[in-house]
């Protein structure tokens, strides 16, 4: 009689032991029958190793093995791999034992391989901080080379200023610091002190910049003063000179006094250079290219050009822009000539190749800021918009002119008041100027 329970002890009566239980996803190989040797078979079910099967071990369940997505993976077949729900755990084919792995995951670059994206973004970043640390010591290196000589502090009784900036222009004769050789090869003679040889007024306006060539021998009243050096006032006379005396008398100062007296317009930035400086700084830029569109010669400041375009270096520029004798017009046709010298020169200097090349920049600064004198109160950033403005000229709504004549006075040239009148207004106003002049 046997008190088993139905379904228990089974073996000696030769029955089939109960199946193993298949695992959730797992394939497994079947196991072969097993006879019981007189002991529960449901408690005690056939060993299975669960290697190469999908079958996990220490895990009732054995599911731990399988929950890839929760746990790491070894990644490449034959390699452990872990999973983790809950507490349960344990070691399956699918994390890495057996031939069914997980795929792995996508590759990075190789170890050792240089990162170009990194590396570029490094170097740029170098880069720029190499530029803005050169860009910052050149403008202090130039500011510093300035030569801040004129105190427009000291002109009495100035004019109102208006919506432009206007800077007044002024070449002169001066010879210092030129050797015998240079004064000989350039023929400025040996004359002592220096006057000035051209002025021009440029308006730097948002409605166009204009150029107004101021004729030497323009007649004009020098007004009250105070001298520049001995601060002594000296009272209006109604004397009447040459434009060019005023600067022989008491030199930029009184020059500037006069312009604003007989035009009603406020003069903002000064800017002076003589003959070497001038020829030095086209000879640093490599010359400057010019159309002329006839030919001509003059013994006294060495011209002899021929027709259409040509390369002027310094000596030849500065024998350009001097010569008067051989135009009919005398001082009004040197003036103009002077004007389209100097745009060709701002045109060919205010350019990225010459600003963002170094073996040009500083050449050209050195020559200029050396030689070049300016107002206390011009920065080198007024001094580069002043370039600008010239260049700004000869394109878009540019103008360049001479100051607009009504005749003449014991050989002196007599502005046009009205015309004068009408022209101010307009620069003061920030205006298109419509007024033309001779």
């Amino acid at each position: 009689m046997n008190d088993w329970p139905e379904g228990y002890g089974r073996g000696s009566q030769g029955s089939e032991p109960e199946g193993a239980r298949a695992m959730r996803h797992v394939q497994r190989r079947p196991v072969p029958q097993q006879q019981s040797q007189g002991h529960d078979d449901r408690h005690n079910p056939p060993y299975d190793s669960g290697y190469n099967t999908g079958q996990v071990y220490g895990s009732p369940s054995g599911r731990a093995g399988r929950q890839g997505n929760q746990g790491y993976q070894g990644g490449q077949a034959g390699q452990p791999g872990y999973g983790n729900q809950g507490d349960q755990s344990g070691y399956g084919d699918q994390q890495g034992y057996g031939n069914h792995g997980a795929p792995p995951p996508p590759a990075g670059p190789p170890r050792g391989a240089p990162d170009w994206r990194r590396r570029i973004k490094i170097g740029s970043l170098v880069l720029v901080g190499s530029l803005l640390v050169v860009s910052i010591g050149t403008y202090f290196w130039a500011d510093s080379k300035m030569k801040r000589e004129v105190d427009l502090s000291k002109v009495i009784e100035r004019p109102n200023g208006g919506d432009c900036t206007t800077y007044l222009i002024v070449g002169s004769d001066s010879r210092e610091g030129m050797s015998s050789e240079e004064k000989k090869r350039l023929r400025t003679g040996s004359a002592a002190g220096k006057r000035t040889d051209s002025m021009m007024i440029l308006a730097k306006c948002s409605s166009g910049n204009t150029m107004i060539s101021l004729p030497r021998d323009s007649d004009v009243e020098i007004p009250s003063f105070k001298g520049s050096d001995s601060g002594k006032s000296f009272p209006n006379t109604g004397r009447r000179v040459k434009l060019n005396a005023a600067y022989a008398e008491d030199g930029p100062e009184l020059l500037v006094r006069t312009i604003e007296h007989n035009t009603g317009l406020r003069i903002n930035h000064y800017a002076e250079i003589g003959f070497a400086g001038f020829a030095h700084i086209v000879d640093a830029i490599g010359g400057v290219e010019l159309d002329i569109p006839k030919a001509f010669k003059d013994k006294k400041s060495g011209a002899d050009f021929a027709a259409g375009k040509q390369t002027l270096d310094g000596e030849q520029a500065l024998a350009f822009v001097r010569t008067r004798y051989a135009f009919g017009e005398g001082d009004l046709a040197r003036t103009k000539n002077q004007q389209k010298f100097l745009a060709a020169l701002a045109s060919q200097t205010a350019t990225p190749g010459t600003v963002l090349n170094p073996f040009k920049l500083y050449p050209v600064m050195g020559a200029g800021l050396d030689t070049v004198i300016v107002d206390k109160e011009m920065s080198l950033w007024d001094l580069g918009q002043m370039f600008f403005a010239m260049k700004g000229v000869t394109g878009g709504d540019g103008k360049s002119m001479n100051m607009p004549i009504s005749g003449s006075r014991g050989g002196n040239l007599v502005w046009d008041k009205a015309k004068v009148s009408q022209l101010v207004k307009q620069i003061e106003n920030d205006e298109k100027v419509t007024v033309s002049g001779n």
